[in-house]
């Protein structure tokens, strides 16, 4: 047994003083996990795994379709291999737990014996906290009743999302994502854009998922209002049927919603505005593949083209590096699969620099939304970067947008106002929708859609400092790039052609049979070169095979069943296919 199992022995044993030290050297087991366990039995826990799928093909695949399919096949069959010892071993111990793939983890409550045991397998790279994390509080202003006449509210008219209207564009034809403390989908200004309402009636299969199935140990009481794993959309707090009346809400008498002509679909992921990061990671799951209301057959080709995330998870809360490392693959893996993900930056810019500290925002791979207010200067409450705690010194936010005083609904088919960045990431996420609206070649290309944001958006400059960081400069620590503004961003994408820029027509080949069993055929007949390399990889990023001189065919002869990945390369650049193989 290995030798920081006798660590941990000694330190339940009451030897903390001395060995604490060396258990904090492990990663292996993370040691909060054995401080809980000296007051309690079992431990909530998150499994990961050594094996990560090798999603960087899907970027060269021109649609999103493709692109979903790809990234969910590949997870899918990685969690699928790798996960199967430890689902046998806690089958056997009749464990309940939640297996992902989005993120190659498993979430379950585990005692020290069970921890110690799955520690031993060799595929597992971490047991983790899954720790009870509390939403970030916004500020209600004072109420606000429904007004007279359905003029834009000012955050709509500051980043000229209402000029875009005018231009015909206002979210046809494209899908809103919410993860939140659920939705109230029968408010006036969400029912008919909600995705589940049609004409033949409604069905939530496939637009609603609630994550939550048990009562957090950090509540008041036992009673939810929604109860739990709700068949139907529905809200235990407020706040998240306000982000999304902001994204796409409006009726008659109110023009609360950036995109108001988009559809939307949503997860429940905090009981009564209490989460973890296994709630967060399964909601993005989802997303990624929607399923029925039981959990089932998953579809790729019904996920969002954004989502929004107004939620966090912070260090103070047992949140720390090894659950953050699988929320982050979460985000990697969905914005391969051509999703544009959207996270609130944080509320807590009062305090100074480096406030930028939690995930999601803090990741490299997050869209993080600074909050200004109706003046166009940011928000007191707004985080600031750079990104100190992870020592990255990554400059965030990317962007910010209208966050204070935003006035939209709430349950019960009432309007309220709200402050904070929670607030902000909805007009971002809106944003998208206007200019994939505008170029529908644009869907799935989430790099370039957050580049036209970024491009176009307004400097702004702030007095406050930050080490070598100059709230003069643009982007900076406080704005990033600057306020959006929406009207640049939909004129310079209506111009843009994702396939021409990021996926040449030369570098397209085609590869047959496939599914295949003894070989392949490649065709590259019809690029503009003759001279290539055909390389073989498994889903891992491993090189199996490679034959150069331009072959025609290539042999899969010591090859297991399952997905692979072909790669072509020419004197002009890359292209990738899946391959599956079949015996």
């Amino acid at each position: 047994m290995r030798l920081y199992i006798l660590f941990l022995f000694v330190f339940l044993t009451g030897l903390k003083s001395g060995f604490s030290n060396l258990i904090e050297e492990k990663t292996f087991i993370d040691p909060i996990l054995m401080d809980l366990l000296n007051d309690q039995d079992i431990v909530d826990c998150l499994i990961s795994f050594d094996r990560k799928a090798n999603v960087y093909p899907a970027k060269f695949l021109k649609t999103k379709q493709e692109k979903g399919k790809f990234v969910f096949d590949i997870l899918q069959k990685v969690s699928v291999e790798s996960q199967k010892h430890i689902l046998l071993y806690l089958d056997k111990e009749k464990i309940d737990y939640n297996s992902y793939y989005v993120v190659n983890a498993i979430a379950a409550k585990l005692n020290l014996d069970q921890i110690l045991a799955i520690s031993e397998f060799n595929e597992v790279k971490a047991i983790a906290h899954n720790p009870t994390v509390r939403l970030e509080k916004h500020i209600t202003e004072n109420y606000t009743l429904s007004k007279e006449l359905p003029e834009p509210e000012w955050g709509i008219k500051m980043i000229q999302a209402d000029s875009v209207w005018k231009l015909g564009y206002e979210g046809d034809g494209v899908v809103i994502g919410g993860q939140d403390t659920g939705f109230e989908w029968e408010h006036p200004v969400l029912k008919n854009k909600y995705r589940g309402q049609n004409q033949n009636g409604v069905d939530h299969n496939y637009n609603w998922h609630d994550a939550i199935r048990e009562i957090n140990e950090g509540s008041e009481d036992s009673i939810n209002p929604c109860g739990l794993n709700s068949p139907f959309p529905c809200d235990d707090n407020n706040h998240g049927t306000h982000t999304m009346g902001t994204m796409i809400g409006s009726d008659s008498m109110n023009a609360i919603g950036v995109a108001p002509k988009a559809k939307w679909i949503a997860c429940r992921n905090m009981e009564r505005g209490l989460g973890k990061p296994s709630t967060y990671i399964e909601c993005f799951e989802w997303f990624l593949a929607p399923t029925n209301l039981d959990g089932n057959f998953p579809d790729p080709n019904l996920a969002p083209d954004v989502i929004n995330n107004s939620w966090s998870c912070p260090e103070d809360e047992g949140c720390n590096e090894t659950n953050w490392e699988m929320m982050e693959d979460a985000i990697i893996n969905l914005k391969a699969a051509g999703i544009v993900v959207v996270v609130s930056a944080g509320n807590e810019g009062r305090d100074g620099c480096g406030t930028i500290a939690r995930p999601p925002a803090m990741f490299e791979s997050s869209f993080a939304i600074g909050a200004t207010r109706a003046n166009d200067t940011i928000a007191a409450f707004s985080s600031r970067g750079p990104v100190l705690i992870d020592s990255s010194f990554r400059l965030k936010p990317d962007v910010s947008a209208p966050g204070h005083n935003v006035r939209s609904c709430v349950r019960n088919g009432e309007f309220n106002s709200f402050s904070g960045t929670s607030m902000a990431g909805p007009h971002v996420v809106g944003a998208v929708a206007l200019i994939i609206n505008a170029n529908p070649s644009l869907r799935g290309r989430v790099e370039i859609i957050e580049n036209i944001l970024i491009e176009t958006a307004v400097n702004k400059f702030a007095d406050m400092d930050c080490f070598d960081f100059l709230g003069q400069n643009a982007p900076n620590h406080v704005y990033g790039a600057g306020r959006i503004n929406l009207l640049k961003a939909v004129e310079l994408a209506s111009v843009v052609s994702s396939v021409k820029d990021e996926i040449p027509e030369p570098f397209s080949f085609k590869i047959y049979p496939n599914p295949a069993f003894d070989v392949i055929n490649i065709d590259a007949s019809h690029s503009q070169f003759s001279d290539y390399k055909i390389s073989l990889f498994n889903v891992e990023g491993k090189l199996l095979k490679v034959k150069s001189d331009s072959p025609k065919a290539l042999s899969l002869d010591g090859l297991a069943s399952g997905m692979y990945v072909v790669k072509l390369e020419s004197n002009m650049g890359s292209a990738f296919e899946r391959l599956v193989i079949g015996r």
